[in-house]
């Protein structure tokens, strides 16, 4: 694990358990046991946890899930328990037989960040007639999991769409056309966001163009863009709901091609470097920072306790259902939203990111002119 890691790890760990008492809106209540107490035989420490992550298109998964979840699970077994590792690179058939291969080969626990939520559902049903529990990482996979962890996802949405009307300021009015750029329709995630915003943008502003971009590619939220910017009229595009930041950049890339004097505001979420970069310039408004370390940490230590057959009573305090289960243990961590003011005491603050790390050079006179020093 490098430097940040540790140093993110360590400065949230302590904060790691009172989340599952905050920011649970989207969760919905319901009954049912403690699937903890009985998804797992009784193990001892020298585990092995799979894990299977959606793609390395986001920055976040490699930098930050995949070895804080190493980390964490190391930690909770004395050293004696490891984390077998794949990524479907945004391919269903591909994570599908990835767990397949992990189900074959025995690993005690499954953590799934599902490329699509649907098609992992068989998989999950193999690993449950194996008695192999299954995490739904932060996305909310269908079959017989056993736990989930996620953000409160509907509320990012909320977050994204109140943050570009702020933005656009007096220009915010039920005339003025927006771009909507949302995730890809096989997220089950990317629904909850566009929810969230809709509820804030409806009526408020013209959602001209609306894009389920393919795969969260920035090269096609930029050809979307270009295509809504064909269509609308390059100046008349009063501001651009970006479900991420890795979009963000795409749609940026184009907006600068038009020759645009003045960027419309756009959003994003992930807090990836390049977008807390594009923040600090003024390119893009803002970002949804969301603690990745503290999700992780959550899903180690449900991980854990499942393998091992322990209850999951101290570790998920909310009750979530999915399309096909009702009342699954959650933990639901709270997001914050990203622009210039509070960059110092989020990203900084938590050891995601250095002031050396976001203010090189080339972005040294812009951080000095936001008075992030």
């Amino acid at each position: 694990m490098n430097t940040r890691m540790r140093r993110a790890a360590v400065a949230l760990c302590a904060t790691t358990m009172a989340v599952s008492l905050a920011a649970c809106g989207s969760a919905k209540q319901a009954g049912g046991g403690d699937k903890g107490d009985k998804a797992g035989a009784k193990k001892g420490d020298a585990l092995r946890v799979g894990l299977l992550l959606p793609e390395n298109q986001t920055a976040r998964y490699e930098k930050f899930d995949k070895p804080i979840i190493e980390k964490q699970v190391s930690e909770l077994t004395g050293g004696k328990g490891k984390v077998v590792y794949a990524n479907a690179k945004q391919d269903a058939t591909t994570q599908s037989q990835q767990a397949d291969t992990m189900i074959t080969n025995k690993v005690d626990v499954l953590i799934v960040d599902a490329v699509d939520s649907k098609a992992i559902a068989g998989s999950i049903k193999k690993a449950k007639a194996q008695n192999i529990p299954v995490v739904a990482y932060d996305r909310l996979a269908e079959g017989p999991i056993d736990a989930y962890t996620s953000f409160d996802n509907e509320e990012v949405g909320h977050v994204q769409g109140k943050a570009l009307l702020k933005a656009m300021g007096d220009k915010a009015k039920p005339s003025s056309k927006i771009v909507m750029m949302n995730g890809a329709i096989t997220d089950p995630n990317a629904a909850f966001f566009k929810k969230g915003a809709l509820a804030e943008l409806k009526g408020k502003v013209t959602i001209a163009k609306s894009y389920d971009t393919k795969e969260w590619k920035p090269e096609n939220a930029n050809a979307n863009m270009e295509a809504a910017l064909s269509a609308i009229g390059k100046d008349k595009v009063a501001g651009v709901y970006s479900a991420n930041d890795g979009m963000a950049g795409g749609i940026i890339t184009a907006l600068k091609a038009a020759g645009l004097s003045k960027l419309p505001p756009v959003t994003g979420q992930d807090a990836e470097l390049a977008g807390v970069q594009r923040i600090v310039t003024g390119e893009q408004y803002m970002s949804v920072y969301k603690s990745y370390p503290q999700e992780a940490e959550i899903a180690a230590k449900m991980a854990v306790a499942l393998a091992k057959g322990e209850s999951l009573d101290s570790i998920a305090k909310d009750k979530t259902d999915s399309a096909t289960e009702k009342g699954i243990p959650s933990v639901i961590v709270p997001v914050v939203s990203l622009t210039q003011d509070n960059i110092k005491g989020t990203v900084i603050k938590e050891g995601f990111y250095t002031l050396d790390e976001i203010c090189t050079p080339k972005y040294k006179a812009a951080c000095d002119k936001i008075g992030l020093k």
